[in-house]
């Protein structure tokens, strides 16, 4: 698929944050990617919106999400000086994170979490990937083994994605954008 200068420039500017009606419009006007197309290693983004996850998986080094087939997917790839490693979701208080974020982002504690993130490490997949139905489209969702959640991607071009996550217990959706390499 083509990219499209103005998909590509509205993605840009809803990354430097955006009301989440905005960007779940966006979501919505984007076409649906199917699990093959989400083959490889990504690189990921937040964008900004209200949620609480805003802003805590970048200082902790969050490098994006690998898909190795539809049943081996690595949902939480990050970096450090030694390279990349997948994190095993399972053991992270979720919601205890979600309540204390404002915290968590004051405090610059997050930097300090970051090198005990390799005591989490993995080979295993966490995480599948579905085409699932949400918001009346059928696209590639990744569908995590442990987490009442999960992200729906939609296609802004070729090598650019928008995922939302959809998590149980939040009004809105997380958003993030995964880039190919």
């Amino acid at each position: 698929m083509e990219r499209d200068p103005q998909t590509a420039r509205r993605l840009r500017e809803l990354q430097t944050g955006a009301d989440p009606g905005a960007i779940l419009a966006f979501f919505d006007a984007l076409p649906p990617v199917t699990v093959s197309e989400m083959s490889g290693s990504w690189r990921g983004a937040g964008i900004p919106t209200g949620h609480p996850l805003d802003g805590l998986l970048e200082p902790l080094g969050w490098h994006g999400k690998r898909f190795d087939g539809p049943e081996d997917v690595f949902p939480l790839v990050f970096s450090s000086a030694v390279g990349l490693f997948a994190v095993n979701p399972a053991p992270v208080p979720l919601r205890a994170v979600l309540r204390l974020a404002p915290a968590l982002r004051r405090s610059g504690l997050l930097h300090r979490i970051r090198p005990l993130l390799r005591l989490l490490r993995t080979r295993h997949a966490r995480a599948r990937l579905r085409m699932t139905e949400y918001r009346g489209v059928s696209s590639a969702t990744m569908i995590y083994d442990s987490l009442p959640a999960n992200d729906v991607f939609r296609r802004v071009d070729a090598n650019t994605v928008l995922g939302c996550m959809d998590l149980r217990g939040t009004r809105a959706p997380y958003f993030f954008v995964l880039r190919r390499g």
